[in-house]
């Protein structure tokens, strides 16, 4: 089984008024650095495969703050990007509330597009599928981690419950928090959601019979 630590970016200046989407030059505030760098401290127990990333500057700072001393090369992924909201970016959450398009996207997202922008299941589509493909590239029993944004990260979780997308706005990602799923046969395993402060020692493998109380650890 291939486990998958998903964690949301830090705090920025932007985080919760503006949707950013994919502006560049958007980073952690200190807030966010701080998050980051507390999230590094809980994880450093696990040994990870790989540390992969949204290219978007506020999740490559949250991951490389997690790959302090760990000697891995961060990668990035552009499908695990942010939603391509199109005119919505850089806009203030309570204008765009307002627009018809805000009720549509809390109840029924899957019909959701936005203007000149992408539709929220080919943003499903896109992450779900760079999560799938990590899992087959990294193996069986790999252990790794994946940064990325809010309402991706959300739409993966629904994937791995079942979810129809219509109901991704049940589930919450709080900044720098961490999620975790377990792929394997019959079905995903949503081990830990929306975790901003809990131990980490518990997501290690147990002990196996024969290993002379050593815990063995994913690859």
């Amino acid at each position: 089984m291939t486990t998958v630590l998903l964690v949301r970016h830090g705090l920025t200046a932007q985080t919760g008024a503006i949707l950013a989407g994919w502006t560049p030059g958007i980073h952690l505030d200190e807030r966010g650095r701080r998050q980051a760098a507390a999230l590094g401290e809980r994880l450093r127990p696990m040994l990870l495969a790989a540390v992969v990333s949204s290219p978007l500057e506020r999740c490559v700072e949250t991951a490389t703050a997690l790959l302090d001393g760990r000697g891995l090369d961060l990668a990035l992924d552009e499908r695990l990007g942010e939603v391509r909201y199109g005119d919505w970016t850089g806009r203030e959450v309570r204008q765009v509330a307002k627009d018809p398009l805000w009720k549509v996207i809390q109840a029924h997202a899957s019909e959701a597009t936005f203007p000149n922008g992408e539709a929220l299941r080919e943003t499903q589509a896109r992450a779900v599928a760079a999560v799938r493909d990590w899992n087959d590239r990294l193996g069986r029993d790999a252990t790794y981690l994946a940064c990325s944004h809010a309402d991706v990260l959300k739409a993966i979780v629904a994937d791995a419950l079942g979810l129809h997308l219509d109901r991704f706005q049940r589930i919450a990602i709080e900044p720098a928090s961490l999620t975790v799923i377990r792929y394997g046969r019959p079905r995903p395993l949503v081990l830990r959601l929306n975790d901003v402060g809990g131990e980490a020692a518990d997501l290690l493998p147990r002990r196996r019979r024969g290993s002379r109380g050593r815990a063995l650890r994913p690859a």
